[in-house]
C-alpha cells in the first residue's frame, strides 16, 4: 500500500485498564469520526478496530478495543501504533478546505521570504505546529494557505 494513499488519522498511547482496551490520540476533525471510519494498521486489520467511547466530552483521545488484544500487556505492546485510512474513503473537500498531508513540501513565507519547507505537523495540545526542512517550528495558528502556488504565509 502505497504511504500517499493512506492518511494518518490517529495513534494508541496507551493501555486502558486492564482488558486490553487502548487509549487513542485522535488527528480528526472530531474524535467521533473514527466511529465511522475503517481503520488500517500494520498490527492488526480494520474489522478488529470497535470504537468504545471519548475518555471525555472534551477530550481529542478515544477509547478502542481492538479484537484478539484481551489483557493490559497485550494492549502495552501497542503502544504508538499508527492507525490510517485509505485517502479514497475520505469526504470530499469543499472549496479552501484541505488535507494537512496535502501541504507537506509547501513553502513558507514570512514577510515575503522563504523561511523553509513543511515537513510535518504536530499537536501537542495547544493548536497545530509546523515543522519546517530546517527544524525551525511555528504556529499553524492564523497561517494563510494559497494551495494553487504551494505557499503558506505565516506571520
Amino acid at each position: 500500500m502505497s504511504d500517499n494513499k493512506k492518511i494518518l488519522v490517529g495513534k494508541i498511547v496507551a493501555p486502558q485498564g486492564i482488558r486490553g482496551d487502548v487509549r487513542i490520540q485522535t488527528y480528526t476533525t472530531t474524535p467521533d469520526d473514527l466511529k465511522k471510519m475503517s481503520i488500517l494498521s500494520n498490527k492488526f486489520t480494520g474489522r478488529d478496530f470497535k470504537f468504545i467511547r471519548r475518555l471525555s466530552p472534551v477530550s481529542d483521545v478515544i477509547v478502542a478495543h481492538i479484537n484478539g488484544i484481551d489483557d493490559r500487556n497485550s494492549a502495552e505492546k501497542l503502544r504508538n501504533t499508527e492507525l490510517f485510512v485509505m485517502r479514497d474513503t475520505l469526504p470530499e473537500l469543499h472549496n479552501g478546505e484541505y488535507y494537512q498531508t496535502d501541504l507537506i513540501g509547501f513553502n513558507v513565507m514570512r514577510a515575503g521570504v522563504i523561511i523553509g519547507q513543511i515537513e510535518c505537523f504536530h499537536d501537542f495540545g495547544g493548536g497545530d505546529i509546523i515543522e519546517l526542512d530546517n527544524g525551525e517550528m511555528l504556529s499553524f495558528i492564523g497561517a494563510d494557505v494559497d494551495i494553487q502556488n504551494k505557499v503558506i504565509m505565516v506571520k
